[in-house]
């Protein structure tokens, strides 16, 4: 019995060891797509889970920085690209990859269902929105009151003296936010109008932050009454208990979309085409619309707290091919003029 017992111990041993074995270059084949990102930090993880969870085949690993960060990153591997996709990134930065020659044509699974204006219109797309972001005004109703300030419910009410040091607004270099902004002013009021309403918000910039997101936390906490930022942030905040009001300048708001594509160098060609699929499927399509007001699946976006119902009308009319053409030119007048207020990085 003792012996009988002892080899069926090695029998039962040996078969786990046979299967760990076996185990093993399964696990191995699992595919790692190297994703370079600019969505919120406080998204990725659900995004990565859910997508992994419905291809467990393949692991997100996250490459994530500031939208000019990002696009600056993307330039300089220009000869030697080093991600596999694309996720999440300013439509206006996609643009100018795609004119480099960037990014692989791919129609993902699902594609017609996605509104005209949010996907690339040639056949195979080159890129395929997500969402809307737009912006906001974050304005903390306690340091006001201390301070004494009226609360602003325009563009031009943001260049009043009173409000000097008062504001701070992203980067345009740095955050896609900042630039939106920037791009939004320059179409609405026309080029020259566009920068003299620049000058005159500049003198009552505090700084210009690295962040689209910065300007709203630094509202939040009090450090500034003012911040120029977007909505999704200032919804977050808000919602945390922050004192802030939320404000959308009733001359409208510029706003860019968080689109996706497949890196025309990738060696996972198959793992990416599967990203992108998930990417236009109803289930992330909901999970994007828990954050934004608007996104690419139309009658998937549901209200959102303290976001108007009429959200996506007040965005400005904005020709987002010329915000990508003129990106590089825009950037260095804004930057002659400016850059002296801008954070340290």
């Amino acid at each position: 019995m003792k012996t009988l017992l002892q080899n069926l111990l090695r029998t039962a041993a040996g078969a786990c060891l046979a299967s760990l074995v076996l185990t093993a270059p399964a696990m191995a084949q699992k595919t790692q797509l190297n994703v370079y990102t600019a969505i919120e930090i406080d998204q990725m993880k659900v995004y990565k889970e859910a997508f992994e969870k419905a291809n467990p085949d393949i692991e997100i690993v996250w490459s994530r920085d500031s939208t000019g960060v990002i696009t600056a990153k993307f330039l300089a591997e220009k000869s030697n690209p080093k991600a596999d996709v694309v996720l999440g990134l300013a439509v206006t930065s996609l643009l100018v990859l795609d004119q480099d020659g960037m990014l692989a044509p791919y129609a993902p699974k699902g594609i017609e269902a996605i509104s005209p204006q949010y996907k690339d219109a040639r056949n195979p797309p080159h890129w395929v929105g997500m969402d809307v972001w737009g912006a906001a005004v974050c304005f903390n109703t306690a340091e006001a009151q201390k301070q004494g300030l009226p609360r602003p419910e325009t563009w031009k009410d943001l260049t009043k003296p009173i409000y000097k040091g008062k504001i701070v607004m992203p980067h345009p270099a740095s955050s896609g936010t900042g630039y939106l902004d920037v791009a939004g002013w320059l179409q609405t009021l026309g080029e020259q109008d566009g920068w003299k309403y620049m000058d005159a918000l500049h003198e009552n910039i505090a700084e210009y932050q690295h962040s689209g997101s910065k300007p709203c936390s630094s509202a939040g906490s009090g450090e500034f009454p003012i911040g120029i930022s977007f909505e999704y942030r200032a919804n977050m905040i808000k919602a945390k208990g922050a004192p802030i009001d939320l404000i959308f300048p009733k001359e409208g708001l510029g706003w860019d979309m968080e689109a996706s594509g497949i890196v025309k160098t990738t060696q996972k060609m198959g793992a990416a085409k599967k990203l992108m699929d998930w990417v236009v499927s109803r289930p992330a399509m909901e999970l994007f619309a828990k954050n934004y007001a608007v996104v690419a699946l139309p009658d998937v976006a549901k209200p959102l707290p303290h976001i108007p119902a009429d959200y996506e009308k007040r965005l400005v009319k904005s020709d987002l091919a010329w915000a990508a053409k003129n990106r590089e030119r825009i950037l260095a007048e804004w930057s002659r003029r400016y850059e002296g207020k801008a954070a340290a990085k």
